[in-house]
């Protein structure tokens, strides 16, 4: 059963002195994840697109058994329509292929703008992604994606390519009387879960509550499903972030201990966290 589990990304100067030991180096920030989780969102990459150097290094200071999910660049899938940025996007795929085998789906996100008006848009983008044979999951977030004839158009085409559709929850953000997000400076959209896989994989991005009892009964679901997806012999990636980016590990680790439990439980095995593998040092993470 392979589920892996991370953040949004590694680079967080807030983690220092709780996940990451005091006085680390940012130059040793990747080295130290890959160490206690086994992937990461890679939300870098949709902000500036690292040489090859760079990423000759991701690969180099990670386990073999650790998987980058990146973002393709927003100056591919935010600029309108995407057919004229395919060329774009296939040069992008051939520049993370020193990744090798830590490179796993990446994903296309889609703004809010993007509706199902461009479908035929997307179906040719992902009929060229076909040449790079590297697997890709697609995020959409305009409403209309959602209703019931749209949604079932877009998961015949992802799965016509085998391409994996991107699950955002924010729910637990959306719960309560505060508001989480005050202090954002980009606030996630509110949509409807739709639990659909279209691939041999599923990627989750699971907008926390900073407050873990907020999450619970987000969590438990979460817990089920994809203890089902598992049984089917899917590939899950889930990824937890946070408006206050501060606890998204901890609320990570905490998931997956209790999926671990409930596996456990169930008489099913996946790999212990490689967090609570790791010999902890004096003081390293005091937030635990």
């Amino acid at each position: 059963m392979k589920f892996l589990i991370g953040c949004a990304v590694w680079s967080y100067k807030g983690w220092l002195g709780d996940f990451y030991p005091k006085g680390t180096r940012n130059a040793d920030f990747l080295k130290l994840y890959s160490r206690r989780f086994n992937a990461v969102e890679g939300n870098t990459t949709f902000y500036a697109v690292p040489n090859t150097e760079t990423v000759k290094k991701w690969a180099s200071e990670t386990p073999e058994n650790f998987r980058f999910c990146l973002k393709l660049p927003r100056a591919i899938t935010h600029n309108g329509i995407l057919q004229p940025y395919i060329p774009k996007a296939l040069e992008f795929a051939e520049q993370m292929r020193p990744l090798g085998t830590r490179l796993a789906p990446m994903f296309l996100q889609l703004p809010p703008s993007y509706s199902p008006k461009l479908i035929d848009d997307l179906g040719l983008f992902l009929e060229a992604w076909q040449q790079t044979k590297l697997p890709l999951a697609v995020e959409v977030r305009h409403r209309d994606w959602f209703q019931e004839i749209d949604a079932i158009a877009l998961n015949k085409l992802l799965e016509s390519f085998n391409i994996g559709r991107v699950l955002l929850d924010s729910r637990p953000i959306y719960t309560g009387d505060d508001d989480p997000q005050l202090e954002s400076e980009r606030r996630k959209p509110k949509l409807p879960v739709q639990f659909t896989i279209t691939s041999n994989f599923s990627l989750i991005r699971f907008i926390s509550h900073p407050k873990l009892e907020m999450n619970q009964q987000f969590m438990a679901e979460w817990v089920t499903q994809i203890q089902n997806w598992l049984q089917q012999n899917k590939e899950i990636y889930f990824f937890v972030h946070c408006p206050i980016e501060d606890y998204s590990p901890r609320n990570a680790r905490h998931f997956y201990q209790n999926f671990y439990q409930k596996l456990q439980e169930n008489g099913l095995n996946i790999s212990p966290l490689p967090w609570d593998e790791v010999e902890q040092e004096p003081n390293q993470l005091s937030l635990w």
